[in-house]
């Protein structure tokens, strides 16, 4: 059962009141447990376009994959050779650091966030020498550019939208907040007026979505524990990044324009159908990661459906990312206590997608360790419905999202 309508007080009531923005706090245990989980890296480390770390068909590891021998030779590094600058430049990511020498382990002297304009006197492939607050820095380049990144507007917790959604933020008390390092953006929420009302609120999440994303690495696991299995990110790596910018479709689309597409299309199928709708994402940018996306759903929501489209290329079908079939992950806190229910929703999604008519791969469903399912404390899938392959035109995402609608009905029993 969701937690949010036990505690209104907390997010709704202030909606009503018009509170300001509940800013979920980053760092705590998160950065002690992963080494303060670098948002900078040697360059090569991240780019902008890697898959979701649940995307598995690759099977390798993904090029953000961080080595324990790999990283002792980093902390050997000194400072690289640069060449002169006397330019501006704006930080590109979200809380990224600002070291007092150029190699990775020197030590933090500021965290600074996307936009900060900065003055560059030194440039490396590697590293940035910068003018910040009267000191002299390092950043790493892949963080700053010259040209000044777009900063969406914030939403205020609380705001009434002009299409009668209600903004909700991420309060910093909930459980799991801490280990979030994205957080200032806001879902929404909408209230069915269906006559059939359900009382149920299903949490739509339109994967990827979040500028600055893969600038940043977040524990894939709270207890700090490895990774057990191996998808864009490395059975053993301790982090992944916090949200990545997806795959393209063969014809060049980003995925997170067509997750977007079908998140809404879903979203108003299940308002029709009685069912409240919390969604993560409505535009192309929304500055939650995973962890604070799936916070937010924890709290406010009876279910969660992230939605995805995979990176292989032969259109092989829709399936869910379920529980990997390994102890140490299934006894881990929280899927210990809800790795059933996650199953169970897969299952009853597919399902309903099936009846539909969609393609299905394989049995449907392919055991994979996320982030989302590690910090999850409702029924909670990942669900990918195609891959670069695959058709999703207007017809095809209104099949996918009544599939979907008719699974959550299955799996709530209505």
């Amino acid at each position: 059962m969701r937690k949010g309508w036990k505690n209104l007080g907390a997010v709704v009531m202030a909606m009503a009141l018009g509170m300001a923005v509940l800013n979920g706090c980053a760092g705590g245990k998160a950065q002690d447990a992963a080494d303060q989980m670098e948002a900078e890296a040697s360059a090569g480390d991240l780019t902008d376009s890697q898959p979701e770390e649940g995307e598995a068909d690759e099977g390798a590891a993904g090029p953000e994959t961080e080595s324990s021998s790999l990283e002792a030779d980093r902390t050997k590094e000194t400072a690289p050779a640069m060449e002169d600058r006397d330019e501006t430049v704006y930080v590109t990511g979200d809380k990224v650091n600002l070291r007092k020498d150029g190699y990775l382990s020197a030590e933090v002297a500021e965290v600074v966030p996307i936009g900060t304009e900065l003055k560059r006197t030194g440039y490396s492939d590697t590293w940035s020498r910068v003018e910040y607050d009267g000191s002299t820095l390092y950043i790493s380049t892949q963080y700053v550019s010259t040209s000044k990144p777009e900063i969406p507007e914030q939403v205020p917790a609380g705001t009434v939208l002009e299409n009668g959604g209600v903004a909700v933020a991420m309060d910093p008390s909930w459980e799991f907040a801490d280990y979030s390092k994205i957080n200032s953006g806001t879902a929404t929420l909408y209230k069915s007026q269906a006559a059939d009302k359900k009382g149920i609120t299903v949490c739509v999440n339109a994967g990827h979505g979040t500028q600055g994303g893969s600038s940043v690495k977040t524990l894939c696991h709270p207890d700090g524990s490895p990774k057990v299995v191996t998808g864009s990110t490395q059975a053993g790596a301790t982090s992944a990044i916090a949200v990545s910018a997806g795959m393209e479709f063969l014809d060049g689309t980003p995925e997170a324009k067509v997750t977007l597409a079908a998140a809404k299309i879903f979203k108003e199928k299940l308002l029709a159908e009685g069912y409240d709708v919390l969604m993560i994402r409505e535009t192309d940018d929304v500055q939650l990661d995973n962890i604070a996306r799936t916070v937010i759903a924890n709290n406010m929501a009876d279910c969660h459906l992230a939605l995805h489209w995979d990176s292989s290329t032969n259109d092989k079908g829709a399936f869910y990312m379920s529980v990997p079939d390994i102890a140490s992950y299934k006894n881990m806190y929280p899927v210990s206590q809800y790795w059933q229910q996650h199953n169970a929703l897969g299952e009853s999604v597919i399902g309903g997608l099936r009846n539909a008519g969609v393609k299905i791969f394989s049995n449907g469903a392919m055991g994979m360790d996320l982030t989302q399912t590690s910090y999850s404390t409702i029924p909670s899938i990942d669900i990918e419905l195609g891959d670069k392959g695959s058709d999703y035109s207007q017809p095809t995402l209104e099949k996918l999202a009544a599939g979907m609608v008719a699974g959550i009905n299955a799996y709530f029993g209505k």
